[in-house]
């Protein structure tokens, strides 16, 4: 541990959410990021593509930027830098084979993968990025080839453990080998620990990958039509159990979605997916083959409405529908705020004859995240000084912190962080500096930050309220009406209420006379949308979105 250094950590997302991982670690020497990951839109944010991190912090750093080293190749680690990368361009970017597969995929898509450096790094090699040195050690989780990262830093050593569950015999890989992560940690144990939140609520050890395969085995075996299966397309560990027993069972798969196509051919080139013989893309043709001998693997975990799942049930798939006698397999957790959409495509595909298994009715899906007996298993292994929860809500940073307090750490040395609060980490200790601004950023379409609050009160308005357009033609120089006024209602009343709008246009024809006579000093617009709100909340209780557009000619 060097005198007069510090390393000051910021996290741009991941404490207070699930999504948005992002940190940036900063010595004397530069800054480094640390995972650049995304999330995806709640209820809140109506149109809304994509939400990633307030990237302000990294554009008012990018002279000093170091690089990026990336945990995991899951969205919520990887999935906006194809934001961040114009800003830092020529940015080296550390990671695993397969996620920096999926980052060159992703890349190349927006067409700007020229901008970057890729470093792969292999299990337990070390790169030095400044005055830090990042040991990258094999974790379990629900994709292959994810890292915890073992830091030198000038004021000691850090955990960093990324997405993890324990898993003493995982079906392929090494695992999470805390025996390995102990020997990082030394006798003294670490100096920081930062450790992933998500599943601390769940009281236990998770369900491990052997459990989910035998739980689809006997689907397997008792099946009498199609089996189809729906998961997360970067589950590839599943995906290769699924392969097994269609193989086992003498059944031909068909695959179907782009991203779910895309990672089996970008996994296989790596070696880390074997395909069986019998494999058919749908888009490409199905074939003609009895349901008892296919068994279909498509995306739409999340019931995504343009998902091959939901077009299956829904008639919107053009190869592929759901039929009698399907079992179809939901091998994946509904992710919060998607639970409504899910539970109606699960009615629709009953309402299709088909026999649907979900986690809550079959152990069918395992977590990729440590649950509360791991959490404590990994606490005991690496004793560290102190500690910090990362990578879930608020709710979940502080159980996880108080589970760290009965594992021996020091109640003064559980720092609780939120998104925007830097920690200063010294040899004498930790401090937290002044917060900086880290609104989220929202991407709708093409555009990046151009969608705020006020378009999204406005967007929540025209869906509950409605909207209704005043227009008018008048003289230039009198002021009298030529035309209208007209009104035009969008999502406000039926035609049955015209009555409502003879009496509303009665009050423009009033605001314009009293703007003639001199009566009022607001402009005529802004009178016209006051009297008519204030009209529409007295009749009928209801406050739309009010246009006034005039035409002087």
């Amino acid at each position: 541990m060097q005198e007069n250094e510090q390393l000051v950590i910021t996290p741009l997302g991941g404490l207070g959410e699930i999504g948005l991982n992002c940190q940036l670690w900063k010595t004397s020497r530069g800054v480094v990021m640390v995972d650049c990951g995304l999330m995806f839109p709640s209820d809140e944010h109506l149109g809304v593509d994509v939400v990633i991190p307030h990237f302000g912090a990294v554009a008012g750093a990018k002279q000093e930027m170091l690089g990026i080293v990336l945990t995991h190749g899951h969205e919520d680690h990887i999935g906006a830098l194809p934001w961040i990368v114009p800003e830092l361009r020529g940015v080296d970017i550390y990671g695993s084979p397969l996620t920096l597969a999926l980052v060159e995929h992703k890349l190349r898509e927006h067409d700007i993968f020229d901008l970057v450096h890729l470093h792969p790094v292999l299990p337990n090699e070390t790169r030095t990025i400044g005055d830090l040195t990042f040991h990258f050690f094999p974790v379990c989780h629900s994709i292959p080839q994810g890292y915890a990262l073992g830091v030198e830093t000038p004021v000691g050593r850090i955990l960093h453990t990324g997405d993890f569950k324990l898993d003493s015999q995982p079906l392929s890989g090494t695992g999470t080998d805390l025996s390995m992560l102990g020997a990082f940690a030394g006798e003294e144990g670490l100096r920081l620990l930062m450790s992933d939140s998500t599943n601390i609520e769940r009281p236990g050890r998770s369900l491990t990958e052997r459990e989910v395969k035998a739980s689809l085995d006997s689907i397997f075996a008792r099946a009498e039509g199609r089996v189809v299966i729906t998961l997360f397309s970067s589950h590839l560990q599943r995906i290769q159990e699924v392969f097994d027993l269609a193989e086992k069972y003498g059944r031909t798969v068909v695959i179907s979605g782009r991203s779910l196509a895309n990672n089996i051919e970008m996994a296989q080139k790596l070696g880390i997916l074997h395909t069986p013989q019998a494999l058919y893309n749908a888009y490409a043709g199905v074939p003609d083959l009895p349901d008892s001998e296919v068994v279909l693997v498509v995306t739409g975990a999340q019931g995504e409405p343009m998902s091959a799942l939901s077009r299956m049930a829904f008639g919107g798939h053009r190869q592929l529908s759901i039929h009698p006698g399907d079992t179809v397999v939901m091998s994946s957790r509904v992710i919060p705020g998607n639970a409504r959409v899910v539970t109606h495509l699960i009615d629709e595909m009953y309402r299709q004859g088909a026999e649907v298994l979900y986690e809550s009715v079959l152990a069918i899906h395992a977590s990729g995240h440590a649950q509360r007996d791991e959490l404590k298993e990994m606490l005991l292994a690496v004793r560290p000084e102190f500690f910090v929860p990362v990578h879930g809500e608020y709710r979940h940073l502080i159980k996880h912190g108080r589970l760290a307090a009965e594992c021996g750490v020091a109640k003064d040395k559980v720092v609780i962080l939120e998104d925007g609060h830097p920690l200063k980490l010294t040899s004498g200790g930790v401090e937290l500096l002044d917060p900086i601004p880290v609104d989220y950023t929202l991407v709708d379409g093409k555009g990046v930050g151009d969608v705020g609050g006020s378009v999204l009160r406005e967007r929540r308005i025209l869906g509950e309220e409605g909207m209704v357009v005043v227009s008018l033609v008048m003289d230039i120089e009198t002021d009298y009406i030529l035309g209208g006024p007209e009104l035009l209602s969008r999502g406000f009343v039926y035609d049955k209420f015209e009555y409502v709008f003879d009496d509303a246009k009665c009050l423009v024809l009033d605001e314009v006379e009293k703007s003639r006579a001199g009566l009022t000093s607001s402009p005529l617009q802004d009178n016209i949308r006051g009297a008519l709100r204030q009209f529409f909340r007295r009749v009928l209780d209801r406050d739309p979105i009010v246009v006034v557009v005039i035409s002087r000619v």
